[in-house]
């Protein structure tokens, strides 16, 4: 049986059926134990967007995920997820492909941003949570592991934020992240997790710009599992705070000496180049975040800009903008020369929206660009 030192992994492209024996191999169903107990599945359904895309969980993972329970004769699953705040949940549980695997297998999907919620005590800090989190006995986590414009990455820990209503959502960015995501984890415990690094993004949550990996990973330590995604994107958990404040909080290690990585290989004979090279150090994200004046801002809000900055960049447009752009709750209330979103509305430009879409900040930062000019 899996150990919480250890973090198995199996590539190949039979993502549903890789998945199931990942799960056969760790011993899933012995660690559940009862037959009744109420598991959840919680994946990525930050937007809606394709899994090939790099920024959701793929439907074939959850789909082993499911095949596996109820072969062993698990009676009640539930799947659960709440997009970030911006989209709706309904749009990408249909656009992702989850409406024709919640038919198909027979198991409810509950969207987080219609359900009602509580606060929990999170070691200290108070947090709102959605009240389905209390109807889980065991939660299946299956996040995906993609880099984060704001946080540099995001895996196990921070996947959790889907279990928030929007309200509380928009709230940790303004707490700053990292702090809230940490805290979180003393509310709500994952027991078991399932990583999707088939193709993630590695600058953007929402994806777009997808590294194929095609990789299934198992383990029960969210805090190591982060840990072990910082070294996979070339970074430490230093790098990325809430990594080590959930460390502190005795929510797991992040000490990748002490961990055991089981290489299952390629699955039914899958020899992909991917198993051989590791992940490339390039940030895009980097080319165009000098242009920002970012302070807690949503991360819908902030990608949105990023992507229209990176398509001024292609025209040779971007260097010709000469002050910072505002963007985030930060800036409620205060005045500057050009903002992004609704929380910059008393800047003398802001390009309004909640969040903006990316071809409308596109359209008139060109303009505005192009007018200065």
């Amino acid at each position: 049986m899996i150990q919480r030192n250890q973090i198995w992994k199996m590539y190949g492209k039979e993502y549903l059926k890789m998945t199931k024996k990942l799960l056969e191999e760790t011993e899933l169903a012995a660690l559940i134990g009862d037959r009744k107990a109420r598991i959840g599945i919680k994946p990525n359904l930050v937007v809606a967007s394709p899994a090939e895309y790099g920024g959701t969980t793929h439907p074939e993972v959850v789909a082993g995920i499911v095949e596996y329970l109820q072969e062993n004769r698990f009676e009640s699953i539930t799947i659960v997820e709440g997009s970030w705040v911006g989209d709706r949940t309904a749009d990408a549980y249909r656009y992702c492909g989850y409406k024709e695997l919640c038919e198909m297998y027979k198991v409810p999907f509950v969207d987080g941003q219609k359900q009602k919620w509580h606060s929990v005590d999170c070691a200290g800090m108070k947090l709102n949570v959605i009240d389905t989190v209390d109807q889980i006995d065991f939660l299946i986590n299956v996040p995906v592991i993609k880099g984060h414009c704001q946080t540099k990455m995001t895996c196990a820990l921070k996947n959790l934020k889907g279990l928030l209503p929007n309200t509380e959502k928009s709230r940790f960015h303004r707490m700053g992240l990292h702090k809230p995501i940490a805290h979180l984890q003393k509310g709500v415990r994952q027991d078991f997790i399932v990583i999707d690094h088939i193709c993630g993004d590695l600058d953007f949550e929402e994806g777009g710009n997808p590294v194929v990996r095609n990789c299934v990973m198992a383990a029960l330590d969210p805090v190591l599992v982060d840990s072990y995604a910082c070294s996979l994107l070339h970074y430490t958990p230093d790098d990325v705070p809430y990594v080590r404040m959930a460390e502190k909080l005795g929510v797991g290690t992040a000490d990748l000496t002490k961990a055991e990585i089981i290489n299952l290989g390629g699955f039914e004979g899958y020899a992909g180049k991917e198993m051989q090279k590791d992940l490339p150090r390039e940030r895009k994200l980097l080319e165009v975040s000098y242009a920002v004046n970012e302070v807690d801002s949503c991360s819908a809000c902030y990608a949105s800009l990023v992507g229209a900055l990176f398509r001024l960049r292609e025209e040779g447009l971007l260097d010709k903008l000469h002050e910072p752009i505002g963007i985030g709750q930060g800036m409620q209330g205060k005045k500057g020369r050009l903002g992004v979103g609704r929380c910059t509305k008393d800047f003398d430009v802001c390009i309004m929206g909640c969040p903006p879409e990316e071809d409308k900040i596109y359209e008139e930062l060109k303009a505005y660009i192009l007018k200065k000019k």
